[in-house]
């Protein structure tokens, strides 16, 4: 098939490309990392001009810039719109990669870098796949449309303003994803369901100023010690999540999607070694696979306060925080959930301390039947682009995105994921199975070139 053949002549061109995309640390969480934000934008609008997409714009935001682009010259077909963002989270800590972060290299089989699997490589896919169309056929057989975003790993701040705004222009079909997962190694996959997230920052404040432990210690409110203590009464010993009416509204899972769930090609021994831990714990009462994409969480993710410089300091911090999330399954309303989270928190805090409680991110859950013929030429595509059989699965991360969008435009939206759960998105030592990359590539160009018969 001369498509095929051309995209695997080009692999080479492809991988060292793909490198020169992963150098850029375009990390959108630090404003040291501003002008990469904005090169690796205008680096997308050039490789999309190349892929010979039209009206190719950066525009920017009141944070990051996103880049638009349209390819609208195949009337009677389908219009698909492609999301994709080619901002990545910080690298450190530093010290834990291999090889530096932004210095993309290919080891065993997979290359390592920031970026290659969430969600630079899933994007240079879809990129090369349109450019390999483009060159083949001299066209392409659907029309397209393409936002890269630079704000994902922030929250996606300003790209839902972007959405309403064009609302006309963006107006398409279906909606196409690429910043998930496969199930496993050789298992290709489709993603029907996200959790949704809430991001919460909490600031415990006691005494007006740092104390020395000596002199005051004993009859001072200690805020690392009550942000301890309060974090504790979080979970239940079933590790369920304690804060009353939490699970009101979560949406009971068939017993026919249950058993499809637990009856995938999913190996609980590779998850283990992926996850490294002595033993793993969880919601009591559900398998591995529901406690990651059918049950909400509450997560910390990081907590600070007090001196954590080298030797001794003998202080009663005046401050402490932490940060933690809460992941949400369909019919859990992120509103809801934070006010409930915001109120236990405050309850069980001792008046002692003051609290200051801040929703940093939110978005809601998505969960969609894949029923429609567009599933369906997806899976024809992935089983022909990597010669396996693919499976319809849920995912535990989010995409408030994908929510928006189905809920404003109704549209299907399908999730084409090209990572693996063992790739280390967002940890050291990131990195992307090149058959995935590579199988990817191919996988994407045919389904674009089946779209045309819908």
């Amino acid at each position: 098939m001369e498509l095929i053949d051309y995209i695997e002549s080009k692999q080479d061109d492809h991988l060292n490309e793909l490198k020169e995309f992963l150098r850029i640390p375009s990390v959108s969480t630090k404003t040291e990392h501003k002008p990469d934000i904005g090169k690796a934008a205008h680096w997308v609008a050039e490789k999309l001009r190349a892929a010979g997409l039209d009206n190719v714009a950066v525009t920017p935001t009141k944070m990051h810039p996103l880049v638009y682009a349209e390819s609208l010259h195949a009337p009677g077909k389908p219009t698909i719109l492609f999301y994709g963002h080619y901002d990545v989270q910080p690298a450190e800590p530093l010290d834990l990669w291999t090889s530096p972060a932004f210095e993309p290299v290919v080891r065993n089989g997979n290359l390592f870098g920031r970026g290659t699997a969430d969600d630079k490589g899933q994007v240079h896919i879809h990129i090369k796949a349109l450019e390999a169309l483009q060159r083949v056929s001299g066209k392409l057989p659907v029309n397209v449309k393409v936002i890269i975003e630079g704000e994902e790993e922030v929250g996606s701040v300003n790209l839902w303003d972007f959405v309403r705004q064009n609302r006309a222009r963006l107006k398409a079909d279906a909606l196409v994803v690429s910043d998930t997962s496969m199930l496993a190694k050789g298992v290709p996959s489709i993603t029907y369901g996200l959790r949704g997230l809430n991001y919460y920052q909490i600031e415990i404040t006691g005494p007006s100023q740092d104390l020395h432990s000596g002199v005051f210690g004993g009859a001072v409110p200690n805020p690392i010690t009550v942000l301890a203590e309060t974090i504790a009464k979080l979970h239940s010993k079933s590790f369920r999540v304690a804060i009353p009416g939490f699970y009101d509204d979560v949406a009971a899972l068939s017993r026919q999607e249950r058993k499809a769930l637990n009856s995938l090609p999913w190996k609980e021994k590779e998850f283990r070694k992926t996850v490294g831990a002595p033993a793993l714990c969880g919601e009591k009462g559900y398998s591995i696979v529901e406690q990651l994409w059918v049950r909400p969480t509450l997560e910390l993710n990081g907590i600070w306060g007090g001196y954590t410089g080298e030797g001794a300091k003998t202080v009663i911090p005046s401050k402490a925080w932490a940060k933690l999330s809460t992941r949400l399954v369909p019919n859990q309303e992120p509103a809801k959930i934070a006010n409930l989270v915001e109120r236990h928190i405050r309850k069980i805090l001792p008046k002692a301390v003051t609290a200051k409680f801040e929703l940093l991110s939110t978005g809601k859950p998505w969960v969609a039947s894949y029923s429609h013929p567009i599933f369906q030429k997806a899976i024809q595509a992935l089983e022909s682009g990597f010669g396996k059989k693919a499976v319809f699965i849920r995912e535990g991360g989010s995409i408030p995105f994908v929510t928006q969008m189905h809920d404003t435009f109704k549209v299907p939206c399908v999730l084409l994921g090209f990572g693996l759960p063992d790739e280390n998105a967002h940890a050291p030592d990131e990195h992307i199975a090149l058959a995935n990359y590579f199988g990817g590539i191919k996988s994407v160009a045919l389904f674009y070139e089946q779209l045309s018969t819908l």
